[in-house]
């Protein structure tokens, strides 16, 4: 479960990193000056994602083979940008943006099904 949560934390500040500046307020930014900012916000999300990782391998006594890792951290990343989309960049999906993250959904369940978090 310590996994998730940090996979959880750790893709909030990447889609924050990733797309704050797409909401269009104010005057237009330098692009030198977007990139640095959203690497200044990135810098926790590897903070966070990299003890995901490493405490939820199975290597290290974890439950998750690394293909297994990377299907549940892009399950949750495109989660957590659904919910931005929503909130912050106030944009509803499509109906086919929608059915494309259920069937990333299922495959997570399909990666990890039987495995106990």
């Amino acid at each position: 479960m310590l996994t998730v949560v940090l996979l959880l934390c750790s893709n909030l500040f990447m889609t924050f990193a990733w797309y704050w500046h797409l909401k269009g307020q104010g005057p237009p930014w330098p692009l030198w000056a977007i990139i640095l900012t959203s690497w200044l916000i990135a810098l926790p999300e590897y903070c966070l994602a990299v003890p995901a990782n490493r405490f939820g391998a199975e290597v290290n006594g974890g439950p998750f083979t690394p293909a297994q890792l990377k299907v549940l951290q892009e399950a949750i990343s495109i989660s957590i940008f659904l919910g931005f989309l929503l909130l912050y960049l106030k944009q509803v999906p499509s109906w086919r943006e929608v059915a494309g993250l259920a069937l990333i959904l299922a495959g997570v369940a399909l990666a990890i099904g039987g495995k106990r978090w």
